[in-house]
C-alpha cells in the first residue's frame, strides 16, 4: 500500500512502493478534491520545469561531444518551453510569476541538489526519471483544476520532452559497463522516493488529528494511493526500458 498522510506529521515519509506484480488500477481515480489552489499548482509546475531545464543545462555543459551537446539543448529547450507556457498562465490570471514560485524555491533547490547526481550519467538518469515522473504527475493533477485552464495545462506538459537523446546515451552506457548499470540502477530506486516527495507537497495535506485509519485522513489517502500506484508503474516502466532494475 503506497503511504500518503502519515500519522507522524514531524516524520517526511516518502510513499512506499507498491510490488511490481500488484494489480494496477483499471478506472481513473477522481482526484479534484485533493488537487491543490491554481496558483499553488502552476507556481510550483513553473518552478519544476525551471528546475529541470537547469539540470539538463548542466548535462549539456559536461557531455562529451557535440552531437550530444544538441540533442540534450533540444531537451533543455523543451523543458524551458513548457516553463514559459506555465508563466504565462499565471500571468493570464493577474498574478507575478517569480511571486508564485517564489515558495517553492528552497524545496525544489533541495531536491535537485540531492538527485544531481555524482556525475554525468546519473545526472541523465535524474532528468529522465524524476523529470518525467513529475511531468506525469503534474499532468495528472491536472485533472482537478477548473475546466478553462486544467486541459491546456495537461496539453502543455504532455509535449513530447525530446528526452530520446538521454534514453539514447543511458541505454549505450548500460550496455557498454555492467558496474555502470548496477550504480544506475540503485540511483534510479533511490530517485523514485526524493521525487514522490515533492509530488506528495503539490497536495494538500489532510488533518493529522483526524487520520485514524477510518477518518478523513485514511479516505484522502484511498483516493490518491491508485493515482502514485499508476506514478510508479510509469517509473518502472522508464527503468524497465533502459534495462534497469526497478
Amino acid at each position: 500500500m503506497v503511504t500518503w498522510f502519515g500519522r507522524r506529521p514531524q516524520r517526511n515519509e516518502a510513499p512506499r512502493l507498491s510490488s511490481r506484480g500488484a494489480p494496477q488500477p483499471t478506472e481513473k481515480v477522481d482526484i479534484s478534491s485533493l488537487a491543490p489552489d491554481v496558483q499553488h499548482f502552476l507556481g510550483q509546475a513553473a518552478y519544476c520545469e525551471l528546475g529541470e531545464f537547469e539540470s539538463l543545462a548542466r548535462a549539456v555543459a559536461t557531455a562529451p561531444n557535440l552531437d550530444v551537446k544538441e540533442g540534450l539543448s533540444a531537451a533543455a529547450g523543451r523543458a524551458l518551453s513548457k516553463h514559459h507556457g506555465l508563466v504565462t498562465e499565471i500571468r493570464r490570471r493577474g498574478h507575478e510569476p517569480a511571486t508564485e514560485m517564489a515558495p517553492f524555491v528552497v524545496s525544489l533547490d533541495e531536491f535537485r541538489r540531492k538527485t544531481s547526481g555524482a556525475d554525468w550519467h546519473e545526472l541523465l538518469l535524474s532528468c529522465y526519471l524524476a523529470g518525467g515522473l513529475l511531468e506525469d504527475f503534474f499532468i495528472r493533477l491536472s485533472d482537478g483544476l477548473p475546466r478553462d485552464i486544467g486541459p491546456r495545462v495537461a496539453q502543455l506538459l504532455g509535449e513530447n520532452s525530446g528526452t530520446d537523446v538521454l534514453v539514447h546515451e543511458l541505454q549505450t552506457a548500460i550496455e557498454n559497463d555492467v558496474e555502470l548499470g548496477s550504480r544506475l540502477a540503485m540511483w534510479g530506486r533511490r530517485l523514485v522516493g526524493d521525487t514522490l516527495l515533492v509530488a506528495r507537497s503539490a497536495m494538500p495535506a489532510a488533518d493529522p488529528g483526524t487520520d485514524s485509519g477510518t477518518g478523513p485522513g485514511a479516505a484522502a489517502e484511498a483516493r490518491i494511493e491508485p493515482v502514485f500506484t499508476e506514478l510508479i508503474a510509469a517509473h518502472t516502466r522508464r527503468m524497465d526500458g533502459l534495462g534497469l532494475t526497478a
